[in-house]
């Protein structure tokens, strides 16, 4: 039998509040990143903030309302969300 070990880090849960984004991983360890690294997060509800989905085994979050997905890996490595350039 062949079992492949998921060394990459896993959401177990997630909340958002007006200041943070914070992820508690399958492993026991809890990070945070500022809610200003996800401009949608920033100007979405606290509804549509609530409402979000596990993708990929806990790699990914999705939030369908507001179509952002955030990593595990690009909140430990450090990858806030870009917003879209303006108009000149």
């Amino acid at each position: 039998m062949n079992t492949v070990d998921n060394t990459e880090p896993r959401i177990k849960d997630i909340s958002v509040t007006n200041a943070l984004i914070t992820a508690h991983l399958m492993d026991g360890r809890t990070i945070s990143v500022p809610l200003a690294w996800s401009w949608r997060l920033l100007d979405a509800t606290p509804e549509q903030r609530a409402k979000y989905e596990l993708i990929g085994d806990g790699q990914d979050v999705h939030w369908p309302d507001i179509d952002e997905d955030i990593s595990a890996e690009g909140m430990l490595t450090g990858s806030p969300a870009r917003p879209p350039k303006q108009p000149v």
